[in-house]
């Protein structure tokens, strides 16, 4: 319980850099009617309000983002809600390549809000901005280190091979234990399933906020 308070203290002083910053996100200003319109709390159903009052205690300005369409399922949406805590802030992978992994889905899918959620929080972590430039750019990204390159590897591989070389696994061992390997897999994984939801619900980046990915870019 105690580990669940800091965590929401911790999420409360951390929009734009994470994945929970989302939850300040709104469908950008269109004339298309939104495909989930987001919801306050006083519209949200018995089934709905527990999860609804844990995302309210990190976003001040309501239910939005990949939020907006987990609400829809309140069962699922809080099991991927205690997920995400787990593969944010409990994994065993160094949190520089746990945000690295999160950018290459994020960059496969074009996905603005993860882009735009986890750059700066892979930033921080100490992930080297030209990593994150050529990465951005659809660069295999140039002057990584061997465990960059491995999780480089490992996540594009599986997310686009579906599979992982008896050679390449190999070299994932040198630097990696059992639980990071089943951990580092499952981060990709579920930004996969944040990606679809994303897209999906076309959520997107805050209104006055310019977008990463631009049209017509690879």
């Amino acid at each position: 319980m105690a580990s669940r308070s800091l965590w929401l203290c911790s999420l409360a002083v951390a929009v734009g850099v994470g994945w929970f910053a989302a939850t300040a996100f709104s469908p950008a200003a269109t004339s298309k009617e939104p495909r989930f319109p987001l919801l306050t709390m006083d519209q949200l159903t018995d089934k709905q309000k527990p999860l609804g009052e844990q995302i309210m205690k990190v976003s001040s300005v309501g239910i939005g983002g990949p939020y907006n369409p987990m609400m829809r399922s309140p069962v699922l949406g809080q099991r991927l809600f205690d997920l995400y805590h787990y593969l944010r802030w409990e994994t065993s992978v160094p949190t520089k390549l746990n945000e690295f992994a999160i950018l290459i889905i994020g960059r496969q899918w074009r996905s603005q809000v993860e882009w735009y959620a986890h750059a700066p929080l892979a930033a921080k972590a100490g992930l080297s901005p030209q990593i994150i430039a050529d990465l951005k750019a659809n660069r295999r990204p140039a002057n990584m280190s061997e465990e960059e390159a491995v999780v480089y590897d490992f996540v594009t591989d599986l997310s686009t091979k579906h599979a992982v070389s008896d050679e390449l696994f190999a070299k994932a061992r040198k630097h990696f234990n059992d639980q990071q390997l089943v951990d580092l897999t499952s981060v990709a994984g579920a930004y996969v399933s944040v990606a679809m939801l994303l897209a999906m619900a076309e959520e997107t980046t805050p209104p006055d906020k310019e977008a990463p990915f631009k049209p017509g870019e690879p």
